[in-house]
């Protein structure tokens, strides 16, 4: 074990699903239902600071302070691993929407997770790190990890599938039509879902054959044949939401039209292919030569256009305070 440290300072970018987790196996901590192909956001991140506290933990976003409950699995995951008694004060940022359907809760959690590691000296695998970020949220357990990563259906940590230069070009342009948090949670939406809707098992059903489809079409960097699958992917998704009882309905009119506007692009030979998450915010993907052309487009609509390349996982500052 390395030595320990009084704080620690870790950046993580957000894992998008390009095939949608939708779903948990019963009586785990956020299991997937449903097998997820993502890509790290690169030009999007979430900067977490820890240090040791006395005898609670606490976590601030944005300098709000969040529900002990909420992130209780993860620092008992922490403790349970590590062997440590340790409780944390976190301090973590983000530099877009938090909780507004944009997957912060992926990047903080694992900035969370790694920046702990660190300031333990535990020198966890990213593989072990993916599972106690899994505890948190679902898609955290992929932000552990760089580039293009998996979770597969059942599956207690992500995988790497392709490292961040494996497509240069590729390019996601985040419409953000709704900067504060979403009415609904993700985690509650999904609950409401798998038990009230009742096109929850034909989703699952469904949902595998679209992440083999478009994790082929990823390794050739096939864009069209990805963006097919990956339009699939979020819009049965979202016709779960639509049948539950009550509905979850995150659209907006504004959602609707970048949708309208994607489909006009492609008739015109721009490659744009939109995907959603629980939230009313689009993310498109395409490639940096037709970036402007995409954020034009999604600019009449968005309260603002963020675009992205491919990132890398998580980094750890230089540790401070070290013991001798």
């Amino acid at each position: 074990m390395g030595r320990a440290a009084e704080n620690a300072e870790c950046t993580a970018s957000p894992s998008l699903a390009l095939t949608k987790y939708w779903g948990k196996v019963d009586g785990g901590a956020n299991i997937p239902a449903t097998s997820s192909l993502a890509v790290t956001l690169r030009e999007l991140s979430s900067t977490t600071r820890v240090e040791r506290s006395g005898g609670t933990d606490m976590v601030l976003i944005d300098g709000v302070p969040q529900s002990e409950s909420r992130f209780a699995p993860v620092f008992e995951a922490i403790r349970a691993e590590t062997g440590s008694t340790e409780h944390f004060l976190v301090e973590s940022s983000n530099n877009f929407p938090t909780a507004a359907g944009l997957a912060s809760s992926s990047s903080g959690i694992a900035a969370l997770v790694c920046a702990v590691n660190a300031l333990l000296g535990s020198e966890l695998p990213a593989w072990k790190l993916s599972r106690i970020a899994r505890v948190g949220s679902g898609s955290a357990a992929r932000a552990v990890f760089g580039g293009f990563t998996a979770l597969p259906a059942g599956g207690t940590e992500a995988q790497p599938v392709h490292d961040a230069n494996h497509w240069p070009e590729l390019r996601v342009v985040v419409a953000v039509l709704q900067s504060g948090p979403k009415a609904v949670s993700s985690r509650e939406a999904m609950e409401r879902v798998r038990r009230t809707s009742p096109y929850f098992a034909p989703w699952m059903e469904t949902a595998e054959e679209l992440f083999a489809e478009a994790r082929e079409a990823l390794s050739i960097r096939d864009l069209e044949r990805l963006g097919h699958a990956m339009r699939l992917s979020y819009l049965r998704m979202f016709s779960t939401m639509f049948a539950a009882d009550p509905p979850v309905l995150y659209w907006q009119s504004r959602s609707l039209a970048v949708i309208h506007a994607c489909e006009d692009l492609r008739r015109e030979g721009v490659p744009a292919y939109e995907t959603m998450d629980a939230g009313p915010q689009i993310k498109v993907l395409t490639t940096n030569d037709h970036v402007e052309r995409v954020r034009a487009a999604l600019a009449t609509e968005a309260e603002q256009v963020l675009v992205s390349g491919v990132g890398e996982g998580p980094r750890v500052a230089e540790k401070t305070g070290v013991e001798p």
